[in-house]
């Protein structure tokens, strides 16, 4: 099998190389997606003899990732392995990552942080955020993992076939989980080991899982509106009825409108109507996508 390592790399130029170098042992394609660094990240790669992508400006990590499928399918790859190139990543755990999809047992293969006695080394604040965006992932999969975030992953053939990622933030991992998940690929989860010697992340952690969070309710809104916008919609509107009734009630005795009741009433109903109709009209837009 045709198997390749795709590297987001923005600003890497201390970690590059050393990882290419040991990349090779394993793998004779090694795919470096530049993502506009400004410093020497680009040429390092291209001089090591790996296939480089250069982005004339820093668009994204979900932008890099995007150039990776696209390249990765150019090359007609059976496996892409994304790889985080700010030395995170033990090189050893690859083969474990690759194995599920050679096996024919599962099309995406996550390396998961949260089935490994190494999550203990993992940042409490970061382990928090992760366990909450993919607490929110799964809502819209149909089975439910471990780690949503995780950048360490396998994809096969039939994978980068379907899917082509959008979101140029780091929302991408929730999004590929998703799409996948709706295309019924199976996804799967092995343990690996992590490291989070030095500063080996370049967002603040208050900004980045903002980000994320955003982008994925986007994702679950667009592939589940009826659930995302509907359900809420169907509570807004029995809320509306309950206190308007309320208020017909107290108005039927005093002869008086109760203004407080009477607005919640009102602004339910309303909130509850335009909630559905987004779902309705949401789901035959998608629905017609789709279909076409």
């Amino acid at each position: 099998m045709k198997i390749a390592v795709g590297l987001p790399a923005y600003n890497e130029e201390k970690n590059i190389a050393s990882i290419i170098t040991k990349l090779e042992k394993i793998s004779d394609t090694i795919i470096v997606c530049n993502d506009g660094s400004s410093d020497l990240t680009g040429k390092i790669a291209s001089k090591m003899g790996a296939v480089t992508i250069n982005h004339e400006k820093n668009l994204g990590y979900g932008a890099a990732i995007c150039s990776l499928f696209l390249k990765a399918k150019d090359l007609d790859v059976d496996v892409l392995v994304t790889f985080d190139a700010d030395g995170q990543h033990d090189v050893l755990d690859i083969q474990k990552v690759i194995d599920p999809i050679v096996e024919k047992k599962a099309d995406l293969v996550i390396g998961s942080r949260f089935l490994h006695s190494s999550q203990d080394n993992i940042p409490s604040y970061r382990k928090t955020g992760i366990q909450i965006i993919t607490k929110l992932t799964n809502t819209s999969l149909k089975e439910k993992i471990k780690d949503s975030q995780s950048g360490f992953r396998a994809y096969s053939k039939e994978v980068l076939s379907k899917i082509t990622p959008s979101d140029r933030g780091m929302g991408v991992s929730s999004e590929i989980l998703i799409k996948a998940s709706n295309n019924d690929f199976r996804i799967t989860e092995i343990p690996i080991n992590i490291s989070y010697e030095g500063d080996t992340s370049t967002h603040h952690p208050i900004s980045h899982g903002t980000a994320v969070t955003l982008s994925t309710l986007k994702f679950i809104s667009i592939e589940h509106p009826l659930k995302f916008y509907g359900l809420p919609g169907i509570i807004f509107l029995t809320l509306g009825v309950f206190f308007t009734i309320w208020t017909l009630q107290l108005f039927s005795e005093t002869r008086e409108i109760v203004t407080n009741v009477a607005l919640i009433g009102v602004g339910s109903l309303i909130f509850g109507i335009m909630l559905t109709m987004s779902a309705i009209i949401l789901f035959s837009v998608v629905s017609v996508i789709r279909e076409k």
